[in-house]
């Protein structure tokens, strides 16, 4: 039981971040732990445990009391879940989930089979691709292996996780296209693509060797090599009208991976490579603590200062997203470097205020009546 136990406080950390701010791992108290957070720890010790744990034994790691124990149990049982009584010398009981009972053609545990099925829902922004659909396909197998009751008791887990879906592409209709890219991608061979551009007022056609796709901000992009161009692109997968595999073979670079290849990218635009560029941004302190909640890029250098603001640094191979992210924050942002940056943002911000003040801002507020 041992060797389980820093795992299933990683599990019970997890589930505090989906919302539940007081509970409490055994290192300090759970009085005040949810039942369902406190069910799903003890379910993952069950499925962790190949020779059973003693209702004592799982109370200690759960930190909760025999009687809880013995009640969450019998609402195991009831649910369906395949909890199996281990009798041992002198009437010594133990209990886990049965291994043999996860489910036929299934190679991971009941407790990861759960977790696959509650994270269903990350995937539904691919609805209607082949990506959604196989794993329609899986997890209709793991609705199957649960059954009724035991599906009944895990959705309830599903209730504290919400995906927003706030500019998300709809790729129902794209189906047919991602898997042409696919294709090309695992069989090294050209697509020809036609791409309607942002720019451009007609749809063009090209020859690509796909390398690889991106999903960034609720939208796919194939990362390929483009021999019209003579250079790695980037193309939104939205923007392509069609898709096709064609017979002619190309050859991936060995050493190209897509990690590695957006390492200097601020989101997924890659410029034109041709060198890095150091950027320094002053932040308000009114978004200071939003700004160092997150990670914004492997580069990242936050620098919190005496006056509450703070100072963040990054390595980029190109300033085009990072213009536009510090943008968002308006007046609480602020370039300190490089100055081609400075002038950028200063002559966007001049565009802006001269539309809100100018004859255009008459006639968007006369559109707006």
């Amino acid at each position: 039981m041992g060797g389980n136990k820093s795992g299933i406080r990683s599990a019970a950390r997890c589930l505090c971040l989906l919302g539940y701010g007081r509970f409490k791992t055994r290192e300090g108290p759970m009085s005040e732990q949810p039942p369902l957070v406190r069910q799903w720890t003890l379910l993952r010790t069950l499925c962790a445990t190949h020779y059973g744990a003693t209702v004592k034994e799982l109370a200690d790691t759960v930190g909760a009391s025999v009687k809880t124990i013995r009640r969450d149990l019998e609402t195991f049982q009831q649910a369906g879940f395949p909890l199996e009584e281990i009798v041992e010398d002198f009437g010594r009981k133990k209990w886990r989930i049965d291994p043999a009972k996860t489910g036929p053609g299934l190679s991971f545990t009941f407790d990861e089979a759960v977790s696959l099925y509650l994270a269903r829902h990350l995937l539904e922004p691919l609805a209607g691709t082949p990506f959604w659909e196989a794993a329609q396909r899986a997890f209709r197998k793991i609705r199957a292996t649960l059954g009724a009751g035991a599906l009944k008791y895990v959705e309830r887990f599903g209730e504290v996780f919400y995906q927003t879906m706030v500019g998300v592409s709809d790729y129902a209709k794209q189906a047919e296209i991602i898997d042409q890219l696919v294709l090309g991608i695992e069989d090294r061979r050209a697509v020809f693509i036609t791409y309607q551009s942002l720019q451009a007022t007609e749809p063009v056609t090209y020859d690509i060797y796909p390398y690889g796709l991106i999903y960034h901000r609720g939208a796919l992009y194939v990362v390929d090599w483009s021999p019209d161009h003579e250079e790695i692109r980037h193309w939104k997968v939205n923007r392509i009208e069609e898709a096709e595999v064609t017979q002619l073979p190309f050859q991936r670079p060995d050493d190209f991976d897509l990690r590695e290849h957006l390492t200097k990218s601020f989101g997924v635009y890659h410029g034109d490579g041709q060198g890095e560029v150091h950027v320094k941004v002053r932040f308000a302190p009114a978004v200071t603590r939003y700004v160092s909640e997150s990670r914004w890029h492997p580069s990242q250098k936050l620098t919190p200062q005496k006056d509450g603001s703070l100072v963040a640094e990054f390595d980029l191979g190109d300033t085009e997203e990072i213009k536009r992210w510090v943008l968002s924050f308006g007046k609480h942002a602020v370039v300190m470097k490089p100055e081609q940056l400075r002038e950028e943002i200063t002559a966007e911000l001049a565009t802006l205020r001269d539309f809100y003040q100018g004859p255009g801002a008459m006639s968007a507020k006369g559109a707006k009546s």
